[in-house]
This record gives C-alpha cells, structure tokens and sequence, in this order.
C-alpha cells in the first residue's frame, strides 16, 4: 500500500519527532538536501523522494505493509493503529499554529531592553530573546539553527535606510517572513534620585544623540557614543554614573533599574522605525490579507533601462513602496573605456524594490516574469504580511 502526498509551492511541511515541525525546501541546487523529513520517521520499509520536471513540485510515497504483514508481526515496525501517526499539515494547520503563540527564538543585534528587542516582543509576544555582538552574528545564529528568526532594522522616517542591513540581505540566504513598525521613544534615563540639572553628560547610540540633537542643546551637555541605546543605561546602572544619563527606551530603564527623566525627547515628534524578520524558510504567500514583497536586481547599461524595469509594476496596478540603490561591492567600479586618457567610470548598482502584493498573485508573477527578461539578476528576498499598525 502507498501514500503519496503531493504539493505544488516550495515547501512541505510535517509532523516531527517532540512535537517539532520540519520543513523540506525545494530548489534546484538542494532537492535532497533535507531527507530527514518528519524528523526521520519512515513509515514501513521505506521512504522515496523525488521531484518532478517542474522545481516546485515534490512527491512523497511512504510503503506501507501489506495488512497480513501487519497482523500479529510487530517486527516490521508498523503499527497496527495508522491514526497515531504523524501526518503531514495542512495549509490549516499551518495557519492554526501561528508564530504569535510559538515560543520561537529571535535573534537581534545588543541587549535587553534595545528597540530591536521591543520590535521582537510586538511581533511575536512569547519569544525568547537571543542577544547578539553584531548584525553578522545574529543573522549566522539562524543559520546555526541557534536561532528560529532574526530581526534587524531596516530604515526609519528620521536617518533613513540603514544600508549595512541591506548588504547583509543578499550576503546571507534567509528568506523575510514579516515586517514590524514601531514608533520610537527617545527617552533620557538616569539613576534614581538624579534631578536633570545634575547631568554633565548624555551616553546613547550616535544616531539617537543625533535625533535628540535640540534637546541637549539645550540641557548643555556632553554627548558619549557607546554602540547602542540600551548598553547605555546598562552601563549608567552597572556603574553607578550619577553625572550621566542615557538615552535609551522605557524598557530599558525598568530592566536597568533606572528612573526616566524625560519622554519623546527626539527632535522629530514622531519617529516611526521599521524592522524585518528573517527565517531560514520563507513563508506560504496567500490573499486574505495585505502581503508585501520585497526583490534585488541588477540592470545592464543603457538608456531608460530603470524606467523600463520600474514600469513592469506600473502596467500591472503594482504600487512600489520602496526603491533602494546598492552598490556592488564585488564590481565597485567600471572602466568605460581601455583607454589610459579615459577617466569616467561609474558604480554599477543593485537596486532593492518592495512593492505591494503576495506572490501568490498572477501579477506579481506576470510583473517579475517581465522584470527577468530585463534583469541579469533577480531574487526575490521574500513575501511576507504587512504591518499596518503602530
């Protein structure tokens, strides 16, 4: 008896070992790579994968002995009740067992009581937190398997992009599986019992003095960098600074044990800062709610060959909502000519677009199919549910 299973998209999901889920993501450099699924159960004698001539579709059969095999012989390791099994999810199981009430491991970049930590616990309420040294080694946690996800900012309505994440988009091979928008709280922190006119100067990250520019104008006091906000009031705390504050969230001062001085001290009245979360698997696309999705490509010389990539979205009602342009850091530079006199040379550029629609759309596939014929590069970073709430 065989059970075939089959699913068009790219990946299948089931049931493992302890309750936990594994995934089997199908390309074409690594149809095998994971023949561990359901955690390495085979049911019978024995388990085939294969894939078939289209990438995205995969079969699997399990042989199940015959029922007079079965009877009364336990020694071909098949139980008698198949119901106990594992079974393979369906899209509704997926759907029933949400991030939202996992306990899933967040990767981020600093300390309790960062920003990058307040986006993680919005996001998924009942994460545990994986602190990291730096950007690089948060991403290499979840390729590790020491993390589930990895959030990063990405940009904000006061400083920008923060093109150093974008680098790392393309360096590392996670997929974007959700965005996060949150409304940022300048707040100056200081030890218990310090009044505001006893500071003599403010520690903070670099950009968060810089958003706080007018306020310690004002106040008269020194400004220190140090790597990031909540290491600063780590380091007010941990050394008994009472001649300094910190610039930092209202969480970082309850876990510091530190009394806020002021709130939104920032020049711009409101700072909103959006987050990605990266995965090691990308998400099922789907169109009951808002999706957006994010791509990287490069262009050949030539004129008008922006506006012509740009208008494969404007033909299909594609709104963009971000363009970012990225030198290449293997190609920096271009000669134009061979020749020693010519001087001119230009960067090529790899251009980041996120535009508003789920993969899922016939669309959005029109428009990248379009996009591929112009492109020499292309990949799609990720498809993921839009944040509208702040």
């Amino acid at each position: 008896m065989a059970v075939i299973i089959s699913l068009a998209g790219s990946q299948l999901w089931c049931h493992g070992l302890r309750s936990r889920h594994y995934t089997l993501t199908l390309s074409r450099e690594k149809q095998l790579k994971r023949a561990h699924i359901c955690g390495g159960v085979c049911v019978g004698r024995s388990m085939r994968i294969w894939g078939s001539e289209n990438p995205k579709a995969v079969k699997i059969v399990m042989h199940v002995a015959d029922h007079h095999q079965m009877d009364g012989d336990v020694t071909h390791g098949v139980h008698k009740d198949l119901g106990s099994l594992p079974k393979p999810l369906s899209i509704s199981d997926i759907v029933a067992a949400s991030d939202n009430g996992a306990k899933v491991r967040i990767s981020y970049k600093g300390i309790p009581g960062s920003y990058s930590e307040d986006a993680a616990i919005k996001a998924y309420p009942n994460c545990e937190m994986v602190p990291c040294n730096d950007y690089e080694e948060a991403f290499k946690a979840v390729e590790l398997w020491l993390a589930d996800k990895v959030i990063i900012p990405i940009e904000n309505t006061s400083g920008g992009s923060i093109h150093r994440n974008y680098d790392l988009l393309l360096r590392h091979r996670l997929h974007i599986v959700g965005e996060v928008q949150l409304a940022t709280n300048l707040s100056l922190l200081a030890l218990p019992g310090v009044r505001t006119e006893y500071l003599k100067r403010v520690l903070s990250h670099s950009q968060a003095l810089e958003l706080s520019d007018s306020f310690l104008t004002k106040l008269g006091v020194a400004r220190e960098n140090v790597d990031d906000t909540a290491g600063a009031a780590q380091i007010i705390a941990s050394k008994g600074l009472y001649d300094a504050g910190a610039i930092a969230s209202i969480r970082a001062a309850e876990i510091y044990g530190l009394d806020v001085l002021a709130e939104q001290i920032q020049d711009d009245s409101k700072i909103i800062s959006r987050y990605l979360v990266l995965a090691r698997d990308p998400i099922i696309p789907k169109t009951d709610k808002l999706f957006k999705t994010s791509i990287v490509f490069t262009l050949d010389e030539g004129p008008g060959v922006l506006f012509k990539a740009l208008a494969v979205f404007a033909l299909r009602d594609i709104s963009l909502t971000k363009i970012e342009s990225r030198p290449q850091r293997n190609r920096p530079l271009r000669v134009v000519d061979d020749s020693n006199t010519g001087t001119a040379k230009y960067f090529d550029y790899l251009f980041y677009v996120d535009f508003e629609a789920s993969m899922s759309e016939p669309r959005a596939q029109t428009a990248l199919g379009h996009l591929q014929e112009i492109a020499p590069f292309l990949r799609v970073l990720g498809c993921y549910p839009m944040d509208t709430t702040i």
